[in-house]
């Protein structure tokens, strides 16, 4: 009993410094790049100035606009708002965190598609994480070129699978981080 206790402890105190690692390693946005993409959202939006209050879900997207960056050869990047954690387990134990931040190249225009599918996108890709983690993908010095390619090609198809060839080309692994316990 006392073993499964500490164990969940430590899991709680991985995640928490994971979590912490990822918020002060991710940085943020410049200012002038966060208004270029609220310039781009339209300027028909109401507002509170106008007596006009937005719901709750317009107030969230205000306070993180989507993270997208033109190309201007048709592609567009779209990074998804929140880290993922991954737990790496043997002997029954975690031994460690990875906390990885996924960006997917779509084509121009079609950036909302991203956010509308934000769920099963992440549960897709926290499924190939998991099996990359389990295949023993983090272990070692797992970001050599050769052991990164598996995980590279199970992402892209798992967006792929979500929203088709020829609405997601890639998914980029744009920050990793490992926190061994």
């Amino acid at each position: 009993m006392m073993r499964m206790l500490l164990s969940v402890v430590l899991l709680l105190i991985g995640i928490g410094g994971g979590v912490g690692a990822g918020i002060l390693l991710g940085g943020r946005e410049e200012a002038s790049d966060i208004e270029a993409v609220t310039e781009d959202a339209g300027d028909g939006e109401a507002s509170e100035e106008d007596g006009e209050y937005p719901s709750d879900e317009e107030e969230q997207a205000e306070q993180e606009p989507p993270r997208v960056e033109q190309t201007g050869q048709g592609t567009e990047y779209v990074r998804l708002n929140n880290q993922f954690v991954v737990p790496i387990v043997r002997s029954g134990a975690v031994r460690s965190l990875v906390v990885l931040g996924l960006t997917v190249e779509v084509p121009t225009g079609q950036n909302s598609l991203i956010f509308d599918q934000e769920p099963r996108l992440r549960d897709s890709f926290l499924r190939v994480l998991f099996a990359h983690a389990n295949a023993g993908g983090f272990d070692g010095v797992f970001t050599e070129a050769e052991a990164m390619e598996p995980l590279r090609e199970g992402l892209r198809e798992a967006a792929q699978g979500i929203l088709g060839r020829s609405n997601a080309f890639d998914v980029l692994i744009t920050d990793i981080t490992r926190q061994d316990a």
